[in-house]
């Protein structure tokens, strides 16, 4: 049964003299260089300026990882400050433990204050945006493999996952007396349905945003509908500790919440702004021919 099972490994950091380089922090930047990436093409050919998706980047992801790990920590709390909790232990973001809502409401944050230093607008980036952002959270996803987490019940389907005892805080699985990696078992590899999930996620996305010409902050909408669609079975098969409400697991409250609201804004914005943005004309310069005494008069190059 274990070999025909997924292979986890063994090892999630490793370590360039004192530097140590951990798979779960590779795979999140791995993720960000990507949506910015396909965030600049389709924005750039909505007709927006190159370089602004960079420029709002250095404010994005910074707010997005505090987010996500605030998000975290407030939704499973009892780890840093319940009993015998280590509050310190909550700033350990390379150990994992990241909350998407938590990266998406504050890197909408960031977004927004570097547009508006930008002098850009927020609902064509969002637009341009959604699909990078699937694509970077399927291959953050790839982080939780390194570090042996994010899976569903016990499962000896062939695609079913090796886990391992798993040391934190070492980044490695824990030996047993033979030296070998210690197997728990095998289990439904929850990150690697996420994964694929947002993959074609992506894909329709970008098909419904060129057939239906997705405009007003429609498109990002529309990834909230799909990624939540995903995320609450996914989030059923889990069986790491999460605090519930009513007997469900609080992330499928939120994706649930999240979802249906995203649903009726997209609604509501086709009904109220039919149609996309057109960024070529407010981007231009302007071609407008000047006056024809433009040249004979004294202050004409004050004034233009």
């Amino acid at each position: 049964m274990l070999l025909a099972a997924i292979p986890s490994p063994a090892q999630g950091v490793w370590h360039l003299g004192p530097v140590p380089i951990r798979a779960y922090a590779f795979c999140i930047i791995a993720g960000v260089l990507v949506a910015a990436w396909l965030t600049e093409r389709r924005y750039v050919a909505r007709g927006g300026r190159p370089g602004v998706v960079g420029q709002i980047a250095t404010w994005g992801v910074p707010f997005g990882v505090v987010g996500a790990r605030l998000y975290h920590v407030a939704t499973s709390w009892q780890p840093y400050f319940g009993p015998g909790g280590d509050p310190v232990k909550a700033l350990y973001i390379w150990e994992g433990g990241m909350g998407v809502w938590g990266a998406i409401a504050f890197g909408a944050l960031g977004a927004w204050i570097g547009a508006k230093r930008a002098g850009a607008a927020l609902p064509p980036l969002a637009d341009a945006a959604a699909p990078g952002i699937l694509l970077a959270q399927g291959i953050g996803r790839l982080g939780n493999w390194f570090n042996n987490e994010v899976y569903g019940g016990p499962t000896d389907l062939p695609w079913a996952l090796t886990i391992h005892e798993w040391d934190q805080a070492a980044g490695r699985a824990v030996a047993g007396a033979d030296g070998q990696p210690v197997v728990l078992g095998t289990f439904h590899p929850a990150f690697l349905y996420e994964l694929l999930w947002t993959f074609a996620a992506a894909a329709v996305l970008i098909w419904a945003d060129r057939r239906f010409e997705l405009g007003h902050g429609r498109a990002f909408g529309l990834y909230v509908v799909l990624y939540t669609l995903g995320r609450v079975w996914i989030e059923a098969l889990r069986v790491d500790p999460a605090n519930t409400i009513l007997g469900l697991r609080l992330n499928i409250w939120t994706s649930l919440v999240l979802g249906l609201g995203a649903a009726a804004l997209t609604v509501w914005s086709a009904r109220r702004h039919p149609g996309r943005e057109d960024l070529r004309s407010a981007s231009a310069p302007s071609c407008t021919p000047p006056p024809a005494d433009a040249e004979s008069a004294p202050n004409a190059a004050d004034r233009s």
